[in-house]
């Protein structure tokens, strides 16, 4: 599910796009693809890089660009997986970390976030 980047993201948007990660063999692909950059990655590079081929990778890309989270562009006879769409990364780390010590005693009384 794409990511509406004029609105917080709801919660069916995080579970959705949390679901689109919960594979190992997803999340290291993704992983691989924000090492990379914004250049991004043949699916060749890609491939060899996260030790994932064939139509195994093809279908690990599938569900995560249409999670929102990678982009492919096709240049010439390469596809290029462009780095992950960093925006909605954010996103699910804002979405987790909204209300980040709001029942927090200790943050409380030091006006300060615990983990600052």
């Amino acid at each position: 599910m794409k990511i509406h980047r004029d609105s917080r993201l709801t919660p069916v948007e995080a579970a959705s796009t949390f679901a689109a990660l919960g594979s190992e063999q997803r999340l290291g692909v993704l992983n691989v693809l924000v090492r990379a950059g914004p250049e991004g990655l043949t699916i060749g590079e890609l491939g060899q890089r996260s030790g994932i081929t064939g139509s195994t990778l093809t279908h690990h890309m599938k569900i995560l660009t249409q999670a929102g989270l990678v982009t492919q562009e096709k240049k010439g006879r390469s596809i290029i997986c462009a780095a992950a769409a960093h925006e909605e990364l954010q996103a699910l780390s804002d979405f987790l970390l909204s209300e980040c010590c709001a029942d927090c005693e200790t943050c409380e009384e030091d006006g300060e976030h615990c983990h600052d």
